[in-house]
């Protein structure tokens, strides 16, 4: 059974075929209907998959959030147009400026240009006890960011955690990849639900789970 969206996420009708969408101004060419909604593409966000997917995010919208690995805003954008402040930690230079553009149309996301690897580096600027953390880091360790930044997550926040294989070890079998993640995520939180995403992605898997 399909989980409820977040207020501010809709199914709406693009080009005769039903997508998610948010409402805001368009980033990446995504196409927009006359009311300002904006299709969510979930082959470009493996957020947006999760949602296709029914997952249950436990998002209803005006959250507090925290998104490690915003790259050039594709799905932070989405998340800022339903959510609350929203912080987006990017490593590269060369996409931030992307996303300080993205930011210029949205009053609650703020770029952070700082490794995700290092949660240090930005805990003067991110607010305590978000109310989820959404990761799309492509480097090895991914689990351990998780751990690493779950000092901003609230007690009763979430983790919605997309894992590329091909990142952590390009030549072992995904299956073995996700297990080791799940495995070192288990010290620091209770795994909730896990889905591979491969409809929209390859090799990769969707994990929602809270704090122990």
């Amino acid at each position: 059974m399909s989980a409820d969206l977040p207020a501010g996420v809709e199914r709406r009708t693009f080009d005769g075929r039903e997508r998610l969408s948010t409402r805001g101004q368009s980033v990446y060419g995504e196409p927009t209907d006359a009311d300002g909604w904006r299709a969510w593409d979930a082959n470009r966000s493996k957020l947006g998959g999760m949602l296709e997917l029914g997952m249950d995010t436990g998002l209803v919208g005006g959250e507090t959030v925290l998104y490690l690995g915003a790259a050039s805003g594709t799905t932070v954008s989405h998340v800022a147009d339903f959510a609350g402040p929203t912080y987006a930690v990017e490593f590269a230079p060369r996409p931030v400026r992307d996303l300080v553009g993205v930011a210029e149309d949205r009053d609650n996301l703020f770029p952070l240009l700082k490794d995700a690897r290092d949660p240090a580096s930005y805990a003067h600027v991110v607010e305590s006890d978000v109310d989820c953390l959404v990761m799309d880091v492509a480097t090895r360790g991914q689990a351990t960011v998780a751990v690493r930044n779950r000092q901003f997550l609230a007690d009763d926040g979430r983790l919605l955690m997309a894992v590329k294989a091909r990142s952590e070890d390009v030549t072992a079998d995904p299956d073995d990849v996700f297990d080791d993640v799940l495995d070192e995520l288990e010290s620091t939180y209770e795994i909730l639900e896990t889905a591979r995403l491969d409809r929209f992605h390859a090799d990769h898997l969707g994990i929602v789970a809270r704090p122990k």
